[in-house]
């Protein structure tokens, strides 16, 4: 995925960022070297104890200070108002609860903050929208909770944030899939 162009539309998520960052599932850690010099200290949240141990091991050769820690989008380890940036990258879909994370989101970051996201979103068109619906039960065992057909963006807008900018695009991750409905943008917490 990363080979395919996933890199650079993380590249382009973090690009102009600044200040304290929350990044909520961070996974192994392939954002942390994409992080601009601007950026002071990244709180990498992830709950997964194998992804976190990768993730510690790659924070040390990074240019950028990065503190991993175990928590979940539901229950961040930070506090109120204290951070200026939370990235969410191919994280929303996989969430239990986007009202409660987003919520979650929302709390710590201070009024004016950047909510960055990239996420694989529910099409347009209404019959890969039908198949997405009938493929998410299954999916989401096999996927790690992932929801293939949920409406990233409107749950964004529902938590209170305004959408600064928006691009959607189709993305395939692996050869031989079709292409599925992505966002990329920012949004922030109104101050």
């Amino acid at each position: 995925m990363n080979r395919r162009g996933g890199t650079e539309h993380r590249r382009r998520l973090l690009s102009g960022l600044h200040g304290s960052v929350i990044e909520v599932g961070a996974g192994e850690g392939s954002s942390f070297s994409l992080y601009p010099s601007a950026v002071t200290d990244v709180l990498a949240v992830e709950p997964d104890d194998y992804l976190r141990g990768l993730a510690e091991q790659r924070a040390p050769s990074v240019s950028v200070p990065v503190v991993v820690v175990p928590g979940s989008a539901e229950h961040l380890p930070a506090p109120s108002a204290g951070a200026d940036v939370v990235v969410c990258s191919l994280v929303l879909c996989s969430v239990e609860d986007q009202g409660k994370a987003l919520a979650e989101i929302y709390r710590v970051l201070r009024p004016g903050g950047t909510l960055a996201f990239y996420e694989h979103v529910r099409s347009h068109r209404r019959w890969i929208a039908a198949v997405e619906d009938a493929l998410t039960p299954g999916w989401q065992r096999f996927a790690g909770g992932c929801h293939p057909n949920r409406d990233t963006l409107a749950a964004i807008t529902a938590a209170g944030f305004q959408v600064q900018e928006i691009e959607r695009f189709g993305f395939a991750p692996q050869l031989l899939v079709p292409p599925v409905a992505h966002i990329l943008g920012h949004a922030v917490r109104p101050g």
